[in-house]
């Protein structure tokens, strides 16, 4: 397999377990160096002792602070470099029905999701500027397109993401600075193995692939979309849901 990513310096935030983990462990596949960035050091840091020393390093970070995210962006230039990759990954859930969600609780998902991701890509944009290339991907989910039950502030926020990075993509273009997105459908992780059977088996339902889908197969194309393989395409959504909602 030839490396895709060799030579390059990735982030990854949300990065210390399921698809964010994936994500960094296909792109050190692929040659790259990667910065494992979460909310929980401890996992980060026991995350990254799991790969070969001086591939991967741990930095805490919470994504909804702006100080926590430039420290991240700017710290992973400082000490590898550059930054040529950035996975804005980072989430978190708090389904409710809209008649039973609290205000803090859609809040807080909108904060995570939406701005947390754009804060991501307005800080590794600014660095990705001044060397004039670079790679966001940034994750929204097939619920940021069809909407789903219990997830006002879930699908509120993907579908942001959707927006966002494609205004930001504009922005970057001229710089050679490329933003694209992934909207993943029912993926296999510890949060969806949670999932009352009853629920997993109606979405098993959609899928014509009849299959969930693997973090691993997420990752594949986020190592895509952060190559050169993909040098012509910015502002695109990917969908990888085994052609659920297509």
């Amino acid at each position: 397999m030839g490396e895709l990513l060799a030579g390059k310096i990735a982030v990854v935030t949300g990065a210390a377990r399921g698809i964010g983990l994936a994500v960094a462990t296909r792109f050190v596949a692929e040659g790259a160096r990667v910065v494992i960035a979460d909310l929980d050091e401890d996992a980060a840091t026991k995350a990254a002792a799991s790969f070969a020393e001086g591939s991967v390093v741990a930095m805490r970070c919470n994504v909804t602070s702006e100080s926590d995210v430039e420290a991240l962006v700017n710290g992973t230039v400082a000490r590898l470099g550059s930054i040529d990759v950035m996975v804005n990954n980072a989430g978190v859930t708090r389904d409710a029905t809209m008649a039973k969600m609290s205000l803090d609780d859609f809040r807080l998902v909108m904060d995570v999701h939406l701005v947390g991701t754009w804060l991501g890509t307005k800080a590794a944009g600014a660095a990705m500027r001044e060397q004039q290339s670079g790679a966001i991907v940034n994750m929204s989910s097939i619920s940021g397109k069809v909407g789903n039950f219990g997830q006002t502030n879930y699908s509120a926020a993907k579908a942001g993401i959707v927006g966002m990075t494609k205004a930001s993509a504009k922005e970057l273009a001229r710089y050679g600075v490329r933003a694209n997105v992934i909207q993943p459908g029912l993926i296999r992780t510890a949060m969806t193995e949670a999932m009352p059977q009853k629920a997993w088996d109606a979405k098993m339902t959609e899928i014509p692939m009849a299959r969930a889908g693997e973090p691993a197969e997420v990752a594949a194309v986020a190592a895509f979309l952060s190559s050169d393989l993909s040098s012509y395409m910015t502002g695109t959504v990917l969908e990888v849901t085994g052609g659920r909602y297509m």
